[in-house]
């Protein structure tokens, strides 16, 4: 178990299955839950197959030190789209981000769409929610070679949102997802930076896998710091 990647995977992973559940909840008011879930399921076969696939490049001998660029790349992109997304919230400049508002808008587009339409909503909504989880899960793996032990995080987290949710029947919205969307999308640049520097320079990192505590760290503090010039510049341009 790699347990540095425990927590932002974990973190990350149940943010990305509460999206998930709350299409997959909405479509299930129109073609019941059979469909839904079937649907989910196969989104999730989909994110089963790319896994394979990934493993299976890697041990054709592909240049890790490539993949782990690329993959770098994709995190600072992704980890710096949710860092300003959060920012932009705390600033006020963004609403805060809520599930029953967006299962209604789901439900809503939904309403009038034929029953493969729908289904295929539900297999979008798991795939593309899922992909993110993957990506991680990936990033995470190149670094430790954990494939098992990350992939069954990445599980727990979907068992543990999928079961929550199944019990409730309701979207769920007391999840505190903007905050934890903040502290992850500081700890996915911390990894993003450092993955993509190491790549680039080979051992640039003194102090080792400690420089990613250091970094997440800058981002948080960095994160927290842009809040009030993002509120003060935006009410001087209003």
């Amino acid at each position: 178990m790699d347990w540095t990647a425990f927590i932002p995977l974990y973190l990350t992973a149940s943010v990305e299955w509460v999206e998930a559940f709350t299409i997959v909840l909405a479509v299930s008011l129109t073609i019941g839950w059979g469909a839904s879930l079937g649907a989910a399921a196969a989104g999730l076969g989909t994110l089963a197959a790319l896994t394979a696939i990934t493993g299976s490049a890697l041990s054709l001998g592909l240049d890790l030190h490539v993949i782990q660029f690329v993959i770098g790349v994709f995190l600072l992109l992704f980890g710096a789209r949710w860092l300003a997304k959060s920012v932009a919230r705390q600033a006020g400049l963004k609403a805060l981000h809520d599930e029953a508002v967006e299962f209604q808008q789901t439900r809503a587009k939904i309403r009038k769409a034929d029953w493969f339409a729908a289904w295929l909503v539900a297999y979008k909504g798991m795939l593309l929610e899922g992909l993110e989880v993957w990506l991680i899960v990936v990033a995470f793996s190149l670094h430790s070679r954990a494939w098992a032990s990350n992939g069954l995080t990445a599980v727990l987290a979907l068992v543990v949102v999928f079961v929550a949710g199944l019990s409730l029947h309701a979207p769920l919205t007391r999840v505190p997802e903007n905050t934890i969307k903040f502290v992850v999308g500081a700890m996915i640049l911390s990894f993003g930076t450092y993955w993509t520097l190491e790549a680039m320079a080979g051992d640039v990192w003194p102090l080792g896998d400690w420089s990613l505590a250091m970094l997440a760290a800058f981002y948080l503090v960095g994160g927290q710091a842009l809040v009030p010039l993002v509120r003060q510049a935006h009410r001087a341009a209003a």
